[in-house]
Formats: C-alpha cells, sequence, structure tokens
C-alpha cells in the first residue's frame, strides 16, 4: 500500500482527487476521513461518491444531522458523519458493522472521534489539513495503487 501526501488548491481539486480516490476503491473498505471543520472533508466525500458510481450525485451531502446516508452505486455507499457523536457505544448502535461488506464501502467523517469501533478494520484513512485559505494537504493511508490518484 501506498503512502502519499496531495496538496489541493481549491475545492474543485478537492471533489477530483475524491474522484480518482472513488474509481481506485474496492468494496469492503472503510475510508476514515479526520481534519478540522472547513478542511474540506464532505467536498471530498463528494468526489469519492460520484467516482465510485454514485446515481444521484445531488443526493451526496453531509449527514451531520441524520448521521448515515446511504448512496447507491459500483457498490452500496454508506457515508457517516461521526461529528455529534459522543460516544463509541452511540457509533455501534447505529449498526455500523453490518455496513461492512465486500458489496459495500463505508465513508467516516470524524473518524478520530470513533477510532476505537475501527480498529482492526480494513481501512484507508485519509487526514486533510489547512494549508492556506483554499489550500489543503491530505494525507492517504492504506489505499491500493494510490500513486494513481
Amino acid at each position: 500500500m501506498n503512502d502519499i501526501q496531495i496538496i489541493s488548491d481549491s475545492a474543485g481539486k478537492t471533489f477530483e482527487i475524491g474522484k480518482r480516490i472513488g474509481e481506485l476503491l474496492e468494496g469492503g473498505k472503510v475510508v476514515c476521513l479526520t481534519g478540522p471543520l472547513g478542511s474540506g472533508k464532505t467536498t471530498l466525500v463528494k468526489g469519492i461518491a460520484i467516482g465510485a458510481g454514485a446515481d444521484k450525485p445531488e443526493r451526496v451531502n453531509s449527514p451531520t444531522f441524520v448521521i448515515v446516508n446511504e448512496y447507491q452505486g459500483r457498490f452500496n455507499i454508506f457515508h457517516i458523519d461521526a461529528y455529534r457523536i459522543n460516544k463509541i457505544s452511540e457509533f455501534e448502535a447505529l449498526g455500523f458493522e453490518e455496513f461492512i461488506g465486500p458489496e459495500s464501502v463505508v465513508l467516516v467523517e470524524w473518524a478520530d472521534k470513533v477510532a476505537g469501533a475501527l480498529e482492526g478494520l480494513d481501512c484507508i484513512y485519509i487526514d486533510m489539513q489547512h494549508s492556506g485559505q483554499t489550500s489543503r494537504e491530505m494525507r492517504i493511508a492504506g489505499l491500493k495503487n494510490a500513486s494513481r490518484i
């Protein structure tokens, strides 16, 4: 597995990077996204979902208040926003483990809040940090063929 670092200089580029990641994804993966508010996690997820073939791209948005959104693509895409989750037990109560399978991928924003529930899973880690007003630094670990982004 390759670990890479990418700089994005715009929301559009972040979306395109996400799209490439989505094209490279395989079923059974959990994508763990971390980074501060406004770092582009949801924009990246939108790109990932489109790259993974989401059939209704206009439905891809942050599930901050509903916690989980599901999209259909090459596989089932479960998008979880853990921002409002305060305990691992709340995360587990979502039925998170049932989302994981060879015909699905799970995208978890604010994964650091639920790290204990993610241990031992087949995860791709993406950390996003501000590196300027419109630029973001992404560190991606565990993505097969990451050099093709």
